[in-house]
C-alpha cells in the first residue's frame, strides 16, 4: 500500500450518529449522506456502518454512487439528491434509487423507466425551492406536480423536501430566511394535501437544523458533515454548549503520510518550487508522500504560520511550496524522526493529529467539507479501523 493513506475510525462514526440520534423523537427517520465516498470517509463502510446504526435512508448524489452501494449488499432506501442524466434513468430504478423529481420532463423519464421495469407506484420525491434557488418546483406549484405524479400511473409521491441556504449562519437575517424557508416548504405541503395526496415523508433538515432547530425535524433528518465529526458553519461546540444543547462530534478521518525521506539542510539551502523558502540555520527536511493531487492543496501552506503536521505528537511546519506528490517538513537541527516514522497532517485527537480538518478549512477560508472530500479516492487508500 501507498505511504500515504487516510484512517477512517469507524467508532468516532458510529458514536457521531448517536449523538444524532439523541437528539430525534424515536419515530424520526434518519438519512445519513454518504454521497461524494461518504465525504471522503469511504461509502461502502460508512454505509454498511450507519444501516448497523439503524439510519432509514442513505444520501447519495450520483447514479453510479448507488450502484456501488447496492453492489456492496446495502438494501436500504437510496435518496438522489442530485439530477441524472436521461440514459441513467432507467438504471436508477432497475437500482431502486429514490429520485428527487419536480417538473415535467423528470416526472415523465421516471414514469416511463418505472413502465420499463414493470414498476408500480415506484416512490418518487418531490423537490420544492423555497430559496435556495437550485432544483425544486416553486411551492406554489407543488400540488399540481404532485397531482402529475399520482396521475403518471406508475409513480408515487414517496415524500416532499426542500434545501436550506443559509441555516448554517448566525446572522438575524440569515436565520430569518431559513424561518422563512421553512414556512414556504410547509405552504407546499399543505398544497400537496389540498389535491387528495398523501406528500410522504417530509423532510428539510439539515445538519444544523438536526441539532439546533427540532420543530424542523418533521418526518426525517438529513444529516451530512455531523456524521463524520465536524460542527456545521458558525455553529461549532461552543455554541450548542451554551445553549444548553451540548453535542459531542468526533473526527471521523486521519490523514497519513509515512515519511518517505530525511535531509540534512545547511543554512541558505532553498526548499521547493519557486525557492520561496530558505533555511535560515542548518537543519533536517522530511519529506513527505503526499501533495496536491493527493489533498494536500498548495494553499494549506500560504496563509499565516502555514501547515503543521504531527510525528509522534510533536508539531512541524512544512516548508516551501506543497507539491503535486510530496511536500517537505522542517524538524529542526537535532531530530529523532527517521524514514517510515507517521506524520499526520489532520485527524482527530487520537490520531496523534495537532490541526482537525476544521482548523485547516478556517486558516484556508473553506469549510471541514471541502477538506474530507478533497482527498482523492484513488491515489490514497483508506485504512478502516474500529
Amino acid at each position: 500500500m501507498r505511504p500515504t493513506f487516510t484512517r477512517i475510525y469507524l467508532n468516532n462514526f458510529k458514536h457521531n450518529l448517536k449523538q444524532i440520534r439523541a437528539k430525534l423523537k424515536a419515530d424520526t427517520k434518519i438519512c445519513i449522506a454518504v454521497k461524494a465516498d461518504a465525504y471522503g470517509h469511504g461509502a461502502v463502510e460508512c454505509a454498511k456502518k450507519a444501516v448497523e446504526e439503524g439510519v432509514d435512508f442513505l444520501a447519495i448524489a450520483a447514479v453510479s454512487e448507488g450502484i456501488e452501494l447496492r453492489n456492496a449488499g446495502i438494501k436500504i432506501p437510496l435518496l438522489m439528491l442530485s439530477l441524472c442524466n436521461p440514459d441513467e434513468v432507467l438504471t436508477a430504478v432497475e437500482n431502486d434509487i429514490t429520485p428527487l423529481v419536480f417538473d415535467d420532463e423528470y416526472i415523465e423519464l421516471f414514469a416511463e423507466a418505472s413502465r420499463k421495469a414493470g414498476r408500480k407506484e415506484y416512490k418518487v420525491h418531490l423537490a420544492v425551492d423555497t430559496g435556495m434557488g437550485r432544483i425544486g418546483c416553486y411551492p406554489e406549484e407543488a400540488g399540481v406536480f404532485a397531482r402529475k405524479i399520482s396521475e403518471s400511473g406508475f409513480l408515487k409521491m414517496g415524500g416532499i423536501c426542500t434545501h436550506f441556504a443559509a441555516a448554517d449562519s448566525l446572522k438575524e437575517e440569515d436565520r430569518k430566511y431559513t424561518q422563512h424557508q421553512f414556512e414556504l416548504f410547509l405552504s407546499a405541503v399543505e398544497n400537496v394535501k389540498k389535491e387528495g395526496i398523501d406528500p410522504g415523508i417530509r423532510h428539510c433538515a439539515n445538519s444544523v437544523l438536526t441539532l439546533d432547530q427540532p420543530e424542523m425535524h418533521l418526518d426525517m433528518c438529513r444529516p451530512g458533515i455531523i456524521a463524520y465529526g465536524y460542527y456545521p458553519g458558525d455553529m461549532n461546540r461552543e455554541y450548542f454548549e451554551k445553549k444548553g444543547n451540548a453535542v459531542d462530534l468526533k473526527p471521523v478521518m486521519a490523514f497519513v503520510a509515512r515519511v518517505a525521506a530525511v535531509r540534512k539542510f545547511k543554512k541558505g539551502k532553498c526548499i521547493s518550487y519557486g525557492c520561496t523558502w530558505m533555511a535560515h540555520e542548518d537543519t533536517n527536511i522530511a519529506v513527505l508522500p503526499a501533495g496536491y493531487a493527493d489533498g494536500i492543496f498548495r494553499r494549506f501552506n500560504q496563509t499565516g504560520e502555514g501547515l503543521k503536521v504531527a510525528i509522534d505528537g510533536k508539531a512541524y511546519p512544512v516548508r516551501g511550496r506543497i507539491c503535486m506528490d510530496q511536500c517537505m517538513v522542517d524538524l529542526g537541527k537535532n531530530t529523532s524522526v527517521k524514514r517510515w516514522d507517521e506524520a499526520v497532517i489532520f485527524g482527530p485527537a487520537e490520531s496523534g493529529a495537532v490541526v482537525s480538518a476544521q482548523e485547516i478549512a478556517d486558516a484556508t477560508g473553506t469549510i471541514s467539507y471541502e477538506i474530507t472530500c478533497g482527498v482523492d479516492k484513488y491515489r490514497v487508500p483508506k485504512v478502516f479501523v474500529e
